[in-house]
């Protein structure tokens, strides 16, 4: 307990603490925000994850640190602890360097897709072959269902999600992937789905509006994956379904500039924590083994918890 408190008895560790509430973030990017040098930066987050309140996750060469659960007392005080973190002096300037740090991410994701719309389907299927999940994606989808799919890149799903569906939006937050998939969708016939500009974090749907969510290969390039987890119970009706598909942990660390993935991937741990997190129970949870040359796929299907009145 001593070296807990100890820890945290410094006005920038108490900064850092109340930063990493808000997500996961790089040296680099803490930098940033607080206006520190790295290594006065670095001692902190090591003071920190030795007395178990931070802990880092590894992604190829880059480390994301976020605030950990090893230390049991500070666990149980956390909720109270965190109250307390948002009348730090210096607060609100901390919070807008926090999203300015986030939109950074997602500006760089938006120029990607908007300057590779076209080429996309070849330069994903080329660099990162996964194996084939798509039949078992849409075998969960509800029939007869408002279904929405977030990041639907050059539409290669809607086409399919319009027959099962009752109604189809589809949502992107690059305007030429959207006009990728208009064209496509126009090829096939297909004149029923709605398309929408927005991001995955704010959604341009109503409160508990739609039946199912369908998030494929789009989680590893969000800016703030459990913020998008967030946005998307918002939005589901009470015990609505979440699809969601995305790339299991992998080390291709090119994949942060050649194909703008924010994150290598993902562990079934952390995703079930999220989405537990999120207000989602985890009805299935598959890992999908790559052959040769291929990343593992996990496909995940939740639901949102019951609303009790």
């Amino acid at each position: 307990m001593l070296e807990l408190f100890k820890s945290l008895a410094d006005p920038s560790r108490l900064r850092l603490v109340a930063i990493l509430q808000r997500g996961e973030f790089t040296v680099q990017e803490l930098t940033r925000i607080m206006g520190m040098g790295q290594s006065r930066v670095s001692r902190h987050l090591k003071i920190l994850m030795e007395a178990g309140v931070l802990d880092v996750k590894r992604q190829g060469t880059w480390g994301y640190y976020r605030v950990g659960d090893a230390n049991a007392f500070f666990c149980a005080i956390r909720p109270a602890f965190e109250r307390e973190l948002e009348s730090l002096p210096g607060r609100d300037a901390d919070i807008t360097a926090v999203a300015q740090v986030l939109d950074e991410r997602r500006r760089r994701s938006l120029e990607f897709f908007d300057n590779h719309a076209r080429q996309w389907d070849d330069l994903a299927r080329a660099l990162l072959p996964v194996p084939g999940y798509r039949d078992q994606l849409l075998r969960q989808v509800p029939v007869n269902a408002v279904v929405v799919e977030i990041g639907v890149g050059t539409g290669g799903l809607l086409a399919e999600l319009a027959a099962r569906a009752s109604s189809v939006i589809g949502i992107d937050h690059s305007p030429a992937m959207l006009e990728e998939a208009r064209h496509r969708l126009s090829a096939n016939g297909v004149n029923e789905v709605d398309l929408r500009l927005g991001e995955m974090s704010h959604l341009p749907l109503p409160d508990m509006s739609v039946e199912c969510v369908i998030a494929n290969m789009v989680l590893h390039h969000a800016a703030d994956p459990v913020d998008v987890l967030r946005e998307v119970c918002r939005v589901l009706r009470s015990g609505g379904t979440l699809l969601l598909a995305d790339l299991a942990k992998h080390e291709r660390e090119w994949a942060r500039e050649q194909l703008a993935d924010q994150w290598l991937g993902f562990d079934e741990t952390e995703l079930h924590t999220w989405l537990t997190a999120a207000c989602f129970d985890v009805v299935e949870l598959t890992r999908i083994h790559g052959g040769a040359g291929e990343e593992s796929v996990l496909l995940v299907r939740g639901a949102k918890r019951m609303v009790v009145k």
